[in-house]
Formats: C-alpha cells, sequence, structure tokens
C-alpha cells in the first residue's frame, strides 16, 4: 500500500500524507475508519498543504460547512533524505534513472543541494510540503517521526482506540555516511527544514 490521504469526516480531521513518514501503517490500521479515502492521483493523494488549502479546504467549508483540522508527520531531514535514498536502491528501481545504486549517500545529498537536482535526487521537500499559505491555512498538528508516542495519544482521543500499528514498506536497513562538509552544507542551504522539525513541540 502506497501512502494516501485519508479524512475522518465526523472527527473534523484530516491526514495529510507525508512521503517517507511512516504513514502507510497508519493507514492500514485506519483506513476502514476513514470516510474518504484519497488513493490517487498521487498529486491529490499526497497533497501538500498548498495543494490542501485550494482544492480539499474549499470544499469541505462551502459544501459541507466544516472546518477541518489537519495532522501531519514530520522526519528529521537526514533520516528522511536517507529513507528515500535507501527506498530508490531497492531491487525494482534496478534499470530506473532515478535508481540510487550507483551514488553514495553523501553524493545524493550533494546531488540533492544542486539547483538542477538529477532524477535520482528529486525527491522534493518536506518543508514545501507544510509550507503555511498566505490565508492562514496550516498544518493544526504537526508531529515527530521519531516520537511516535504524541502522535497515538492524540489520535485515540480523536478516534478511539487505536489498533497495534505494524511497520511497513520500509526500506532495506544500511549504514549511511554523512561527511561533516556535506551535512553542514544541507543545514544551511535548507536551514527551514531544521528549523521547522526543531520546532515541533
Amino acid at each position: 500500500m502506497v501512502p494516501q490521504m485519508l479524512v475522518f469526516y465526523k472527527e473534523r480531521l484530516v491526514l495529510l500524507a507525508v512521503p517517507k513518514t511512516g504513514t502507510t501503517a497508519l493507514q492500514t490500521a485506519l483506513r476502514d475508519r476513514a470516510d474518504i479515502i484519497v488513493s490517487d492521483p498521487p498529486e491529490l493523494k499526497h497533497a501538500p498543504v498548498y495543494r490542501y488549502n485550494r482544492f480539499f479546504r474549499p470544499m469541505f467549508e462551502k459544501v459541507c460547512n466544516a472546518h477541518m483540522e489537519t495532522v501531519a508527520i514530520m522526519r528529521e531531514p537526514i533520516s528522511w533524505l536517507g529513507s528515500w535514498y535507501r527506498y530508490r536502491r531497492r531491487p525494482f528501481m534496478k534499470g530506473k534513472s532515478n535508481a540510487t545504486f550507483d551514488v553514495s549517500f553523501d553524493d545524493f545529498v550533494q546531488a540533492y543541494l544542486r539547483g538542477d537536482q538529477p532524477d535520482f535526487a528529486k525527491v522534493g521537500s518536506q518543508a514545501k510540503f507544510l509550507e503555511p499559505r498566505p490565508n492562514g491555512t496550516q498544518v493544526t498538528h504537526l508531529f515527530r517521526y521519531e516520537n511516535p508516542e504524541p502522535l497515538a495519544r492524540f489520535l485515540a482521543e480523536r478516534l478511539g482506540e487505536m489498533p497495534e500499528l505494524k511497520r511497513e514498506n520500509v526500506s532495506p536497513e544500511m549504514a549511511l555516511e554523512l561527511s561533516d562538509a556535506t551535512e553542514q552544507k544541507y543545514r544551511r542551504k535548507c536551514a527551514e527544514e531544521f528549523a521547522l522539525y526543531q520546532a515541533i513541540a
């Protein structure tokens, strides 16, 4: 199963599917409770805040007179890039232009930081996905991937007792080495990623 946006209408809650943040397991556990499951096309099932604001928010507010809260998960930025790197080394990626078999993790991060990213380094941005809109639309509840307990408590309060979550869509474990110079460059050029992650309560 691939990550999907889930809408819990009665609870006025929308779970946004930030890629590579463990939402697949959540969706498996919660999809039977959801009132709307956005599974395709990719542009909608992975709708970032700006697309949610443009298409989904007006639908709920104008058609249903309902103000929805949004919930999302963010992963530590280096770990997030590491998850993409490992995902693109899975066997099914053989022969694809966005595979990472022939590059090191350090090279992957360096390529990500380029203005003209090669295909294998085009993975988007968590900060851009979660960026608030000028009209005030933003993620109402943001949680850290690395600290699942607050999210579990929140969902239990809003949706009721939660089933046990099982890890899904997990990329192969491997040691990922990043030079100090590359890490510092990443932190400097993508400071908004780290600032947003650190700001999560």
